[in-house]
């Protein structure tokens, strides 16, 4: 397995087990059947802080769609450089930070963070491109 690979796979892992805190606060305050019910605007509404994680790991999921093929074709034409494992490792921790500074409501740092990982896609897709930089 590549580095760039590796840092894929730790950032697919973060990224399928972000729902966790905001399904169990849902749970502790609807209850287990109404965790389990379809959503409806009578709903109790969850705190605030569970949302802006369900926002957080919706914008994971929407940049994994870019950043997963990145990394898939770097592997497949074989192209890896220290800039390409760099990016990588930046991208899992911006989405970390995305995660965290989203959830605890910080707006300037969580664009700072999203950012970051977009120019780390950037240097991936130059990369693949071949792009001297």
């Amino acid at each position: 397995m590549t580095r760039e690979l590796f840092w894929l796979t730790l950032t697919v892992i973060l990224t399928g087990v972000m729902w966790l805190p905001y399904i169990l606060n849902r749970i502790m305050v609807r209850g287990v059947g109404g965790a389990m019910a379809n959503p409806s605007r009578a709903d109790k509404p969850q705190a605030e802080w569970a949302n802006r994680m369900m926002f957080a790991h919706d914008n994971a999921v929407e940049n994994l769609i870019i950043f997963a093929p990145l990394v898939i074709i770097l592997n497949l034409a074989d192209v890896s450089t220290p800039a390409t494992v760099m990016a990588c490792m930046v991208y899992f921790w911006s989405r970390i930070a995305h995660l965290v500074v989203y959830t605890l409501g910080l707006p300037v740092l969580r664009t700072v963070a999203f950012m970051i990982g977009f120019v780390a896609q950037a240097v991936l897709a130059i990369a693949i491109l071949r792009i001297p930089v």
